[in-house]
């Protein structure tokens, strides 16, 4: 191949990038040529994307209002091990899913990726100024972007079922008109999945409220204690107990009490939905002329009786009146 030749195959293809495991070779023009071919047919067929990815100021970055995660639980410590990573590294290493958005106060509104940009909001605040927050900005409807952070977040540990119980609440009727199997179709999970989350969501605020943190409530939880408040009586002694532990749960995070834990929480409300039955005292008898006796049991304040069903009236009075003369 002749030089002019390079250079026109050189024009025409110079705004094909080479792919990774494209290297050089003696072939200078026709290898060229071959490899910048095969880039344009991966794009051209679809199997090559290329991504557009900025590095910008957090500050210009806001939270989506139905982003999955609850922004303020983040804390230094629950994001150790990513600000380390992001701190070892020098950068950030996979960027935020964002969309944009004008406002005067931001640019962009995250939908995935609120960990990240806590993380380098701390480290910011702590001096590191050179680290900026990455992102890929697409163009997403509000029910993409939900169901792209719920494919993100899914399996993650570090976002508590109740954060996603809450998500999935407020989504079901946002985006599928209240009808979970429609839902539960566009999220390719099973509607009994589904459902037991939707049913976390809906425990009362103070059920939620007794437990330490909503991160420590979980979806097995509600399996627990929704049977516990299906009737009144139970439900009234569930909801006391439950406002009681809150109060301390509060003071415990004033730093003025101790927390009680999640486990120690459903217990504590089992036990009162549920109180253990008072044992009945050993029995006394008193009999008849005719043998035939009653039994008589304490049963706190009250007695309860037992007489047999073919004892005659006259022998029934009589023994009655020993238990009234006598002393239980």
């Amino acid at each position: 191949m002749t030089k002019r030749h390079e250079d026109v195959f050189d024009a025409v293809l110079s705004g094909v990038p080479l792919r990774p495991e494209d290297k050089p070779s003696k072939d200078r023009g026709g290898a060229r040529f071959l490899k910048r071919g095969n880039a344009i047919s991966d794009r051209l067929s679809g199997e090559h994307e290329e991504k557009t990815l900025h590095w910008v100021d957090p500050a210009r970055c806001r939270m989506w209002d139905r982003h999955n995660r609850d922004y303020s639980l983040l804390t230094a410590e629950n994001c150790g091990d990513l600000i380390e990573g992001i701190r070892a590294q020098g950068r950030q290493e996979f960027p935020a899913i964002v969309r944009r958005i004008d406002e005067a106060d931001a640019d962009y509104e995250v939908i995935c990726g609120a960990r990240r940009h806590f993380a380098v909001t701390w480290l910011q605040g702590q001096g590191y100024s050179q680290f900026k927050y990455l992102i890929e900005v697409r163009d997403l409807t509000n029910e993409e972007a939900f169901r792209l952070a719920d494919i993100e977040n899914r399996e993650r540990e570090d976002i508590s079922d109740y954060e996603r119980a809450v998500d999935y609440a407020s989504a079901v009727k946002l985006y599928y008109g209240g009808q979970q199997k429609a839902m539960a179709e566009r999220l390719e999970v099973s509607a009994v999945w589904l459902s037991r989350y939707l049913e976390l969501a809906r425990l009362p605020s103070e059920i939620v409220a007794a437990f330490p943190s909503k991160r420590d409530l979980r979806e097995l939880h509600a399996r627990t204690l929704k049977p516990l408040l299906k009737e009144a009586d139970s439900k009234m002694r569930v909801m006391g107990k439950a406002k009681e532990i809150a109060a301390q749960q509060a003071l415990a995070r004033a730093g003025k009490a101790q927390f009680v834990d999640a486990q120690k929480v459903v217990a504590a409300l089992k036990l009162v939905a549920s109180p253990p039955k008072q044992k009945l005292s050993s029995a006394k008898e008193y009999s008849a002329r005719s043998g035939q006796s009653i039994s008589v049991h304490r049963k706190g304040r009250a007695l309860q009786v037992t007489i047999p069903a073919n004892m005659k009236r006259p022998e029934v009075e009589a023994a009655l009146q020993k238990m009234m003369d006598g002393e239980f």
